[in-house]
């Protein structure tokens, strides 16, 4: 697991890494994402690529769960690309938040902060060049695809409201066979390939490296402030 990361400091300007997560559904993203989410607190905030499916508000029910979820084209990306470069500018966005049970956005916002730390997972987030290209470290998590499927149902069923077997045709109809067209290509294009959400090991050697980014910020911080110090000192000087 090789990868170097240049973090350059702007003056008065927040400097955030931003970590994408990719891998197909029930591959262990959210696992994985979510320890490094515990493991670094608050200097860590999370951003899902599925808040932004895009609105359905005209499209009834029956259709709506018909809709092919796993095409690059049932997502706002555009949107994200933006919300991304305004964290990386150290702005706030308000991230869109989508329900699963209703099959569409809902009409509630959640404002983000930026942090050192951007995590963004989705299953489809490599597949976009405007993604990748603002993406500091790009992660591919993978898992077999009868683990993949297993996993699936039982989130779909404890946590989203589905019932199974609208879960096996959508898995059959879309989610199988979008995997291979658009998903399982950009492993390729990752800049690490890690065995499931708990592999211990790529977990504590990524929060290596994920600490040792962090000081390189804090120590890049120090050196803007002490910077700003010394001028602030000589303009007194002049003006005195």
């Amino acid at each position: 697991m090789k990868f170097t990361v240049e973090i350059r400091k702007e003056a008065g300007k927040m400097e955030s890494i931003i970590i994408g997560i990719a891998g197909g559904s029930g591959s262990g993203k959210s696992t994985f994402t979510n320890r490094i989410k515990k493991h670094f607190g608050d200097d860590v905030v999370v951003i899902y690529h599925d808040n932004y499916y895009r609105r359905q508000d005209g499209i009834p029910f029956e259709k709506r769960v018909k809709v092919n979820y796993d095409h690059p084209d049932s997502l706002e990306t555009d949107l994200l690309v933006e919300h991304l470069k305004q964290l990386k500018a150290g702005k706030s966005i308000e991230c869109p938040v989508y329900d699963y049970s209703q099959h569409n956005r809902s009409d509630k916002v959640i404002k983000i902060e930026p942090r050192p730390v951007i995590l963004v997972e989705g299953i489809l987030l490599l597949a976009d060049e405007r993604i990748r290209d603002l993406l500091d470290i790009k992660v591919y998590v993978e898992a077999d695809a009868d683990e993949r499927i297993l996993r699936r149902i039982s989130r779909d069923v404890e946590e989203r409201g589905r019932d199974l077997n609208g879960i096996i045709e959508q898995y059959l109809t879309t989610v199988k066979p979008m995997h291979y067209l658009y998903v399982e290509p950009t492993r390729a294009k990752a800049d690490i390939v890690i065995n499931s959400g708990k592999n211990n090991v790529a977990f504590d050697l990524f929060v290596s490296k994920i600490r040792q980014l962090l000081e390189q910020l804090s120590d890049q911080d120090k050196k803007v402030q002490l910077e700003k110090d010394e001028d602030n000192f000589y303009n007194d000087c002049d003006n005195n």
